[in-house]
């Protein structure tokens, strides 16, 4: 199995190639490839390359499957015996990012043939 650890959207996560996962918003238009050269780790065949802080030579490459709207997120804010009440709500813009490839050092790590695309939410929703 092979993984890469990135950083984006100021969170890290564990991609793996042939999955999509719903990450902040990239101002990327949809269906464009986009790479992420922040890479902070990679496991590739008992292997593992971590950066200092990044990992030099490393990137994903990924397609930008869609934009949306995350659930919203209800912040309830009250003052007792004051009669102060404030009710905000807040939705964040998520892209659905999916992993072509994972690249270091000139090796290139895809998706095996055949495979279907598998979804994995990473976004933090509060309740």
């Amino acid at each position: 199995m092979s993984y890469a650890i990135i950083e984006t959207g100021g969170k890290q996560l564990k991609v793996e190639p042939g999955r999509f996962y719903d990450i902040e918003l990239l101002h990327v238009d949809e269906n464009d490839t986009y790479t992420i050269d922040k890479v902070l780790l990679v496991s590739h065949e008992d292997e593992i390359s971590i950066g200092q802080p990044f990992v030099e030579g490393a990137t994903v490459e990924g397609t930008v499957m869609r934009h949306r709207r995350g659930k919203k997120v209800l912040v309830y804010k009250m003052k007792p015996k004051k009669k102060t009440r404030k009710k905000r709500g807040h939705r964040q813009e998520i892209t659905q990012f999916m992993i072509d490839s994972i690249t270091i050092n000139g090796t290139t790590i895809t998706a095996p043939a055949g495979a279907a695309p598998v979804a994995e939410t990473v976004v933090d929703e509060e309740e």
